[in-house]
């Protein structure tokens, strides 16, 4: 039987003389509490940090929006494992993956790493055994996709696969600075040199897992990045992430079609005879809610497709915008935070407050980033660095410094996390310890105490359009 609460579509509608209430949102896994204080109505949101969450507490006649994705809301009709199978016994452009197998010796399986909450647990078993259906006595190895990030630990490994996959199968890790296992191939759309790991090249047959989600430069993760920069060298990854590409007005989230970095990831992706990707999507709780399985561009683009129906979000302009990375594992470090910023910068007013929060427990994330800006304090002076480095130029860290030098020339950031504070004025934010705080700091520039504000719960989940 329904009840008053499932009627109610927005905290806002919910307004009786009590002190106290409770409305859950529908969009999002999360209970919004809407209560009085001196006269007062605050609304309390619940915000991922680190593996648990912390409450943001904004006077009702200040909030100015909640953007939240029907990501989290979504309910399949099926079970994680189910909908694996169904989109392996289904997949868009290609035979099964057990015909492809049949007859293919070397079989690679490229897998995300540690940075990514790729249900591996769930997709590994089922496209392992739908690979020894079509060929038993298939040599197969995992090859972790650690792009230009630090190696995989072993603890990570038996988090992500589980102890008998770990070992049982032969596993590798990528190394993108390891001449001796890493191969030419070609030369991508950019004029870059497509290197990439030897143990792809010489598979007779090369598969991925992964998962798509909103990308703040790519479009959109999984398929083809599995890839390029999964499996590519530095100097690969470096020349596609270039400064006049992360530049471009369709290197941003949700856009796949005229991107330029798009364009070269495909190339690879097809030069490197991607023969069959497994790509999910998941939910807040690191469930998979949906899958596709097949050729790297069509399965990857049909997936594209459902997580656009469900995961864009029309701007509110507001002069502060709160957002977060969706707690673990993306916010980990700085750098990662910069993801979610790019969420809040879609829909912050020019001259506003982004407050960003990230639990950060190991730090900056990157040498060179942390360096950038460390090192200079004119952020105009460093974008324009940026956009006269050649592409054969590119260092290390350049377009995540690129995109957050762009989001600190649109808005100042009050940064709530576990970092040192030095480090996180050394990145141009202002440091805080709470929301309540982090408000008042932002009240504090703006000169307004009065100014609206918008809540992004999980900057990493959403596609902001104007």
């Amino acid at each position: 039987m329904e009840s008053d609460f499932d009627k109610i579509e927005d905290v806002k509608d919910f307004k009786t003389s009590m002190d106290i209430y409770y409305a859950h949102e529908r969009n999002f896994d999360r209970l919004q509490i809407l209560y009085k204080r001196g006269g007062i109505y605050m609304t309390t949101v619940k915000l991922p940090y680190g593996r648990g969450s912390i409450d943001a507490e904004i006077p009702d006649e200040r909030l100015n929006a909640i953007l939240t994705s029907k990501l989290h809301g979504y309910k399949p009709k099926m079970s994680q494992s189910e909908l694996v199978k169904r989109a392996l016994e289904n997949p868009i452009g290609t035979l099964r993956l057990k015909e492809m197998a049949k007859g293919r010796n070397r079989v690679v399986i490229i897998a995300s790493d540690h940075t990514r909450p790729v249900p591996s647990k769930i997709i590994m078993p089922l496209m392992l055994e739908e690979i020894r259906k079509g060929n038993p006595d298939a040599d197969i190895a995992i090859l972790i996709a650690t792009g230009c990030h630090r190696e995989t630990t072993m603890d990570e490994l038996k988090a992500k696969f589980g102890e008998e996959i770990v070992s049982k199968e032969k596993i590798y890790v990528h190394r993108c600075d390891d001449e001796s296992m890493l191969a030419d191939i070609g030369v991508l759309p950019s004029g870059g040199r497509l290197i990439i790991n030897k143990l792809a090249v010489e598979a007779d047959l090369l598969v991925s897992e992964g998962f798509i989600e909103p990308h703040f430069f790519a479009g959109f993760s999984g398929g083809r990045k599995s890839i390029l920069p999964g499996i590519a060298s530095r100097a690969t990854v470096m020349y596609n992430h270039n400064s006049k590409f992360i530049h471009d007005e369709r290197s941003r989230t949700g856009i796949i079609d005229g991107n330029p970095i798009h364009k070269d990831m495909l190339y690879a992706a097809k030069a490197a005879k991607l023969d069959f990707i497994v790509n999910v999507v998941i939910n807040s709780n690191k469930e998979v809610i949906y899958a596709v399985s097949g050729d790297c561009d069509l399965a990857h683009r049909e997936g594209c497709k459902f997580l656009e129906s469900v995961c864009k979000v029309k701007s509110v302009p507001s002069d502060i915008v709160i957002t977060t990375n969706g707690g673990y594992p993306l916010d980990q470090n700085i750098y990662q935070a910069v993801k979610g910023m790019t969420a809040a910068e879609a829909t912050v007013n020019k001259g506003g407050v982004i407050i960003m929060i990230a639990k950060s427990n190991d730090g900056h994330g990157g040498e060179h980033f942390y360096k950038s800006f460390k090192e200079e304090k004119d952020v105009d002076r460093m974008m324009k660095t940026f956009l006269e480095t050649p592409s054969e130029k590119t260092i290390p860290d350049q377009w995540q410094s690129q995109i957050f030098a762009r989001v600190l020339k649109k808005a100042s950031v009050v940064y709530i996390s576990d970092a040192p504070y030095d480090m996180v004025t050394d990145f141009h934010m202002i440091p805080a310890c709470s929301v309540g705080e982090a408000i008042s700091k932002a009240d504090e520039i703006l000169g307004n105490k009065d100014s609206k504000i918008t809540v992004i719960p999980d900057g990493v989940s959403v596609i902001v359009e104007g």
